[in-house]
């Protein structure tokens, strides 16, 4: 195919043929069959020259140019497209380095496969430009419900066209056994919109909890004002999910506003999302009554909540059990979801028979360690004492309200309690030395031997062994791995020691061996406070 005048005649109006299918802009079209062309006449001319094509935007003449760059002469590598500024000076007055010699080529005779090659690059060009032009388009509205029409199905995903681009609803995106056809409408929300070096940029979801909190708002007007807010959403989806709202008006119930007339805006969104069952809870900042209402419609007798573990056990009727946990965990699995919590869910008799082991544990401890029958050590444990150390080094009048007990007797059972753990705490220095432990950790401030004795078991053995644990190791934590919640124990966890007690030890460790500047240290410190008091006064003005 020869560049004639007929051929340029017609590259103007392809261009613009293009860009209108395409919805992108023509220039960049006209772009890609520059190149097309400067790669064409590279092929004729030679690979090594630098061959570029110009395409005049009024008339459509393609001109072909061959340019030569001038360089130093050590760096003259291409003879083809560089010259030297001794080279240079037979074409050009005065040359120097980075000057150019453009001179015009006779256009090229594409053959099939040149032609072939042109029209891969210009497709190439075109795709990315309307990705481009897609992903612009889209990025800001993630987030968002869109409605879009079915174009086909691959593999089980859905390929959704969005009217200015293709979204992809894949298989786990879609509710249950979802089938549609080509040609059906479709509502969904924009999960994410990244950009892709191939295929599609736009995911959809139907199965987000934030797609029923999206219906929510589209069917609720308070929702949309700001008066009610949407807390936190769980999902089953398909089968059942539990939605927290709040209402910032006094006046305007936050769950009635949601259910609407005889149920008509909560049956809005259950329609949409094919009959799923959805619970309207009442969001409330202090957890264990937020967490009575998420385990609705189930009662429940008693709720122990362990902030520091995430952790929540609540104590129901045995007739409740089946309704708390629900089918196949349904219900408790949600509540989790929802609050954010493990949570434990035991009958008033399972409780009950824990609490006496307990009270039964303790009481042989203080059978055992100070030396008294098992009357007077239930006596100590429900006045509310548990462990030896708060019978040792409490406050003598805290001993004398228990009936029976004089002055003498409180003094002789802190004497009692302070000897064995004085014995124990010996012992548990002796065992750490024996496992290699060096002074440099055992005179660490606030390590107790038995927490030392602990480190020692695990390996750590000196202050740079400390110094290198982290927080979590020393502390444990939890992880979530497959979605599900992982308690990872802690060396010194036993002793009731937080994380923030953990952190504060090992940097104290840090600066002792010099290993971080406490002047830094400080002033990261000061940092942190200064944000986080920003944060409150922005929180106290909203």
């Amino acid at each position: 195919m020869a560049i004639t005048s007929a051929n340029q005649l017609e590259l103007l109006q392809t261009a613009e043929a293009v860009a209108r299918e395409k919805m992108i802009d023509p220039g960049l079209v006209v772009e890609a069959m520059e190149e097309s062309l400067a790669r064409a006449a590279k092929s004729r001319y030679g690979a090594e020259m630098d061959i570029r094509v110009s395409i005049d935007r009024k008339t459509g003449k393609a001109t072909f140019t061959r340019v030569r760059t001038v360089v130093e002469d050590e760096e003259l590598e291409n003879y083809q497209a560089e010259f030297t500024v001794e080279q240079a000076k037979q074409y050009l007055e005065n040359p120097a380095v980075g000057d150019q010699f453009v001179e015009e080529v006779p256009p090229v005779e594409m053959g099939r496969i040149a032609a072939q090659s042109a029209k891969q690059v210009i497709l190439q060009k075109v795709r990315e430009a309307e990705r481009d032009r897609q992903y612009e388009e889209f990025k800001d509205r993630a987030g968002t419900i869109i409605n879009g029409q079915v174009k086909r199905e691959e593999f089980g995903n859905v390929i959704v066209d969005v009217g200015g681009g293709e979204a992809v609803l894949r298989r786990n995106d879609k509710i249950g056994r979802e089938s549609y056809r080509p040609n059906d409408r479709l509502r969904a929300y924009i999960k994410e919109v990244r950009r892709e070096p191939r295929g599609h940029q736009i995911f959809l979801s139907r199965t987000a909890p934030e797609f029923m909190a999206e219906l929510f708002k589209m069917e609720v007007p308070e929702i949309y004002d700001g008066i009610i807010d949407i807390k936190a959403v769980a999902r089953d989806p398909g089968s059942r999910a539990k939605i927290a709202v709040i209402s910032y008006d006094g006046s305007i119930d936050p769950v009635g506003a949601c259910v609407g007339m005889r149920g008509s805006r909560v049956q809005a969104v259950v329609n949409e999302l094919q009959g799923e069952k959805i619970d309207i809870i009442p969001w409330n900042e202090d957890q264990p009554t937020f967490l009575v209402n998420a385990l609705q419609p189930a009662e429940v007798s008693k709720v122990v909540l362990d902030e520091e573990a995430g952790k929540i056990e609540v104590v129901v009727p045995e007739e409740q059990l089946s309704l708390a946990i629900g089918r196949r965990g349904q219900n408790v699995r949600l509540a989790s979801q929802l609050t954010n919590l493990d949570i434990d869910i035991m009958t008033e008799a399972e409780e009950s028979a824990r609490r006496q082991k307990e009270f039964e544990a303790r009481t042989s401890l203080f059978m055992e360690t100070l030396d008294l029958d098992e009357f007077f050590a239930q006596l100590l444990v429900s006045e509310g004492f548990g462990n030896l150390e708060e019978v040792a080094y409490v406050e003598l009048d805290e001993l004398l309200v228990i009936d029976g007990v004089d002055e003498g007797t409180a003094q002789e059972l802190q004497a009692r309690a302070r000897d064995y753990l004085e014995a124990q705490a010996k012992q548990a220095l002796d065992n750490a030395r024996a496992l290699g432990v060096e002074d440099s950790l055992v005179e660490f401030e606030g390590l107790s031997p038995q927490m030392i004795e602990a480190l020692a078991k695990d390996g750590v053995k000196t202050l740079e062994d400390f110094a290198t644990c982290a927080d979590w190791e020393l502390a444990g934590g939890w992880t979530t791995v497959d979605g599900e919640r992982v308690k990872d124990d802690g060396i010194l966890e036993p002793f009731g020691m937080s994380l923030e007690e953990a952190q504060a030890m090992v940097m104290t460790a840090r600066v002792l061996l010099g290993w971080v500047d406490p002047a830094e240290l400080e002033a990261d410190q000061e940092e942190i406070e200064s944000e986080d008091g920003e944060e409150t006064s922005a929180e106290a003005g909203a």
